[in-house]
């Protein structure tokens, strides 16, 4: 048996191929962005364009401190290889293979609060970043709230040291408006609606929560010294496997246990609302505009709505892959009428922007088998997910009259999978989302289609009153619940196309 490679560290760059190594030298960095949900996706997409940005600017004062939210396992991956990480990304054509040092320090956010909070306030520090998905954020999702009875929420109020994102964020702001560091940028990068603005929403409920003292002064402090851009961020980052960290090694020579594995494709559009200076990412290929909104609501809207759409439908049939799911004719079809005949209605497109050739790449990156995207990682945290991406299209077609066929078989396809538990052949299907047990309890007595949707449309988070009150949705939902439940998902989805 052979011995494992070296582990990935500074001192071993002079030995990578100069196609693998970082084009910045990250002993000569210094840290200028707070992250906050250093997760894969946050290493494929923004701390690349950072590496970008300072290479080409040669700008060396946009190094990240990333803070881990959940567990220790991205610290105990990064920091033993000087926070260095391989980016791979794939295609039917190539496997591209590049280091990025944009990384200059990690922590665990609930073993070193106190370093967080510092780090924030740093007068160093100008951006905060934010990638912990949509459940990090303890809101109400369809009121676009925090929840402020949440009792993470209230204890971190109270005093404790904060353990949740908004918690951590506001303390840090606190001690920032103490030390006068001046003015800093907060970009949401999470799959929110208006993700800026309703992260100021919930930062201001926050404070709203804080001794009265505290509060008046933080408000007015927030208004003039921080801001909260919009963005829109877009790129597929499967989960690394076991399989993929063997193939770094043998490429790259040395030992990776924090490599990421993504596609070539990549979008960033940001809101130009900054209060403080930021990296040169435009010179990195991001967007700067004064309006996210139409980029957002296309990118929510087609590629998240279908992507949760083929997770339900797929998990249901059998498929653990989307890209083996996507890969029937009858899927890919689905697919496009999704997008063609719900979505598209809804969308109020850029005059720049090539609306069909971005949906035709959707469903050619959708098929990407080099990227084994499990239907399970999408079907996380539904309730969270099912605002933004499907009941938005719905809503805005039942404005005009219209029952969007394809959205609605995909929620009632979520219902399916939340209240069976079990996929088409009654193999068990985990359902991992922050109301399960509300499910469960809500669910008690409900047996048929009827039952069902009628219980889960008193869920006020997900739904909302409108929703629960339209009588010829919820036939809808109730007829393709009936139909996912006594013939399954592929002949569900087959039933919607047309002739």
């Amino acid at each position: 048996m052979r011995p494992l490679p070296t582990r990935l560290n500074i001192a071993a760059l002079g030995e990578l191929t100069p196609d693998v190594r970082p084009p910045i030298d990250p002993r000569s960095l210094q840290i200028g962005i707070v992250h906050l949900g250093i997760g894969a996706f946050h290493r494929a997409h923004q701390a690349a364009y950072t590496q970008r940005a300072m290479a080409l600017s040669a700008e060396s004062t946009w190094a990240i401190c990333g803070a881990s939210q959940r567990s220790r396992d991205v610290v105990d991956q990064l920091r033993p290889q000087d926070c260095l990480y391989t980016i791979v990304e794939r295609d039917a054509a190539q496997s591209r293979y590049h280091v990025n040092a944009a990384l200059r320090d990690v922590l665990f956010a609930a073993e070193e609060t106190e370093l967080l909070l510092r780090r924030i306030s740093d007068e160093t520090t100008h951006v905060v970043t934010l990638t912990v998905t949509e459940k990090g954020y303890r809101h109400d999702p369809a009121a676009r709230r925090l929840r402020t009875a949440d009792p993470e929420i209230r204890a971190d109020a109270d005093g404790r040291p904060p353990r949740t994102v908004v918690g951590q964020l506001v303390r840090g702001l606190q001690m920032r408006r103490r030390q006068g560091s001046g003015p800093i940028t907060v970009v949401c990068c999470d799959n929110l609606t208006s993700n800026g603005a309703t992260l100021r929403v919930l930062v201001d409920d926050f404070v709203g929560l804080l001794p009265k003292v505290e509060r008046a002064s933080m408000n007015a402090w927030i208004a003039d010294h921080v801001a909260f851009p919009s963005t829109m961020v877009d790129r597929i980052v499967p989960g690394t496997t076991d399989d993929d960290l063997r193939d770094v090694a043998e490429t790259i020579g040395f030992t990776d246990r924090g490599a990421v594995v993504t596609e070539p494709f990549s979008q960033w559009v940001v809101e130009a609302a900054f209060v403080a200076p930021r990296p040169r990412w435009e010179l990195a290929g991001a967007v700067f505009t004064d309006d996210v909104r139409p980029y957002e609501t296309m990118k929510l809207r087609l590629l998240n709505g279908a992507h949760s759409a083929l997770a339900y439908l797929g998990l249901l049939a059998g498929y653990d892959y989307v890209a083996d799911f996507v890969a029937l004719d009858d899927v890919s079809n689905y697919v496009q009428a999704l997008m063609d005949n719900d979505v598209t209605p809804t969308l109020d497109v850029p005059e720049d922007f090539d609306l069909v050739r971005y949906k035709h790449e959707l469903v050619t990156r959708f098929a990407n088998r080099t990227l084994r995207h499990r239907t399970t990682q999408i079907s996380m945290d539904g309730s969270q997910k099912l605002p933004q991406r499907l009941l938005g299209t719905i809503r805005d077609q039942r404005r005009e009259g219209v029952t969007p066929a394809f959205a609605t078989l995909a929620v009632a396809a979520w219902m399916r999978f939340v209240s069976a538990r079990a996929d088409d052949a009654g193999r068990p299907l985990h359902v991992d989302d922050p109301l399960s047990a509300r499910f469960t309890e809500t669910l008690a007595h409900a047996i048929s289609a009827t039952q069902i949707v009628e219980a889960m449309l008193t869920i006020d988070e997900i739904f909302g009153a409108d929703i629960a009150e339209d009588a010829e949705l919820k036939a809808a939902l109730i007829d393709d619940l009936d139909v996912l439940t006594r013939f399954g998902a592929l002949a569900a989805l087959r039933r919607a196309l047309p002739a």
